[in-house]
């Protein structure tokens, strides 16, 4: 059974390490229940401060993942053209994966923005309305890249404590 869950731990840090780039799958949880699975072996010794900590760490980067994009395009000025063509430029890039994952938010953002400021603003220019839209864009996407590099971050650790502990455990 120890065996067992040793692979079927393995496979959800996979997971989650993959999870941390595709916006579709929960990284940070994934990895925390290899590490939970891990855990409940006979051979393990993980401590339950260490589960309490990487479950908060998983918790957290989970929310501030889709907190922190639309916080980006907040403070960049963006609006909620801005933050809804972002989520739809995020659904349309997982097609075109990976590059499509980081470029389509972007230029969903921006679309949403160009809309937002040529039909409801009265900016004088069309430069204008373009720079205002590229600055919330990008705003979206360093809250996107925040969140991939925070979850990548936590969901190593988590994968660091996973690999420790079995090779310690089974080796």
């Amino acid at each position: 059974m120890d065996i067992a869950l040793l692979i079927i731990g393995l496979i959800f840090i996979i997971a989650g390490l993959i999870g941390c780039i595709l916006p579709v799958i929960p990284g940070p949880p994934l990895s925390y229940i290899g590490l939970l699975l891990l855990h409940f072996t006979s051979k393990a010794d993980i401590t339950t401060f260490t589960l309490i900590l990487t479950a908060v760490l998983a918790i957290v980067a989970t929310i501030l993942d889709y907190i922190v994009p639309v916080w980006g395009t907040k403070k960049a000025g963006g609006s909620k053209w801005g933050t809804r063509g972002s989520g739809i430029g995020l659904i349309f890039g997982l097609f075109f994966s990976p590059i499509g994952i980081f470029v389509g938010p972007f230029l969903g953002a921006l679309a949403g923005e160009l809309l937002f400021h040529y039909y409801h603003k009265k900016d004088p220019t069309d430069n204008a309305k373009f720079e205002k839209s590229l600055k919330a864009a990008f705003g979206s996407f360093l809250g996107l890249m925040f969140g991939v590099v925070l979850k990548i971050i936590i969901s190593c650790f988590i994968a660091f404590l996973f690999v420790k502990e079995a090779i310690i455990g089974f080796f």
